[in-house]
C-alpha cells in the first residue's frame, strides 16, 4: 500500500513510518521544510512538500495514495482556533480526494476528554476539544465511501526519539517541574492518565489502515491509568527535585494552561483494539520510561 502521511517527521510520524516500511508499505511523507524533508528521506520515505495551510496540495497527495494517515497538528495554543480550522480543512480536502474509493483515512484524536471519571472505551463518542474536531471531520466521510477511522492517543504518549524525549502532556509536567523547582500533583494525586510508549502506539495506525473498520476509533493504550502522584514521584526522582502535593486552589497558578487537565481522572481501555486488531504492547511503561530516559 502506498501511504500518504502528514506530520511525517514528528514524534509519532518517526515511529509510524519505519513500522509501515517494515511491513511492506511504501510511504510518502509530508515535509514542510528542508529539515523535515531530510528526516523523512532518512527514514526511507518519499517526500511531499506541503503543510496544513495548503489543503489543495494535501488533497493531491491523498488522491495519489492508497491510504492516508493524518498526524499533523499545530499545537500552538495561542492560536488554537485557527489551528483547529486548518486541521478541519486539511481533513476535508483529503476526504474529498478519497470519496467513493473505499480507501482508508486514519486521523489522530485523543482519549483525555472522552469520559472523565471512568474508563473510556473505543465505543465512547469523541468530545470536541475546543475547535479541534479531527475525529468528527474524518468520520463524516464514511457516508461518502471513505474508510475513515481515528486513533486516539493517550495523554501520556511517551518515548525517546531523534527530537528528544517526549511524553504528551507529561512533557509539560517535566517543564513545569524544572521551572518551579518542585514536582507537584494536586490533592492526593490519585487521578489517572492513560499511557503508551510511542513505539507501541505506532502499529495501531498501520493495523487500522490494513484492517480497521470504517467509522471505528482505536485506542493504543498500554496502561489504562497511571496516577499523577506516581508520575510526579518518578519525575522528582529523575530530576532530583522535591515532590509536593498542592491544594486545588493553587493549581492554576502553578500549572498554567495544564491546570484544566491536572486533576482530570481520564483512564482509558484498549480491549476492543486488542481484540479487533490483534495489537499488544511490548515497550516500557510510563514510570519505567520516566526513570530511565534523558530529559
Amino acid at each position: 500500500m502506498r501511504v500518504f502521511v502528514t506530520g511525517a517527521s514528528g514524534i509519532m510520524g518517526s515511529a509510524i513510518i519505519p513500522d509501515l516500511i517494515a511491513h511492506g508499505h511504501s510511504v510518502v511523507g509530508v515535509g514542510r521544510n528542508d529539515a523535515s524533508a531530510a528526516e523523512i528521506k532518512t527514514m526511507g520515505a518519499e517526500v511531499f512538500r506541503g503543510s496544513l495551510e495548503d489543503p489543495e496540495g494535501l488533497a493531491r497527495g491523498a488522491a495519489a495514495a492508497d491510504g492516508v494517515i493524518h498526524l499533523a497538528f499545530n499545537h500552538d495554543f495561542s492560536r488554537f482556533a485557527e489551528n483547529g480550522a486548518d486541521d478541519k480543512r486539511a481533513i476535508e480536502a483529503m476526504g474529498e480526494a478519497l470519496a467513493g474509493t473505499g480507501k482508508p483515512m486514519v486521523v489522530t484524536s485523543g482519549t483525555a476528554l472522552l469520559s472523565p471519571g471512568r474508563v473510556a472505551t473505543e465505543d465512547d463518542e469523541a468530545a470536541a476539544f475546543g475547535p479541534r474536531i479531527s475525529e468528527a471531520a474524518a468520520k463524516a466521510f464514511v457516508a461518502n465511501g471513505v474508510r475513515a477511522m481515528a486513533v486516539r492517543l493517550p495523554p501520556s504518549t511517551h518515548g525517546d526519539s531523534a527530537r528528544g524525549f517526549r511524553a504528551g502532556l507529561t512533557t509539560q509536567l517535566i517543564a513545569i517541574a524544572r521551572d518551579k523547582g518542585v514536582s507537584a500533583y494536586v490533592g492526593e494525586g490519585a487521578n489517572r492518565w492513560s499511557a503508551s510508549h510511542r513505539l507501541d502506539a505506532a502499529p495501531v495506525y498501520r493495523l487500522a489502515l490494513e484492517k480497521g473498520r470504517a467509522g471505528r476509533s482505536y485506542h493504543p493504550i498500554a496502561e489504562e491509568g497511571v496516577s499523577l502522584r506516581d508520575t510526579a514521584e518518578a519525575l522528582g526522582e529523575r530530576l532530583g527535585l522535591p515532590v509536593r502535593s498542592l491544594p486545588p486552589e493553587t493549581a492554576g497558578e502553578h500549572f498554567g494552561f495544564l491546570a484544566m487537565f491536572i486533576t482530570a481522572d481520564v483512564p482509558a481501555s484498549s480491549a476492543l483494539t486488542r481484540a479487533e486488531l490483534g495489537w499488544t504492547a511490548a515497550h516500557p511503561g510510563l514510570i519505567e520510561d520516566l526513570k530511565a530516559a534523558s530529559y
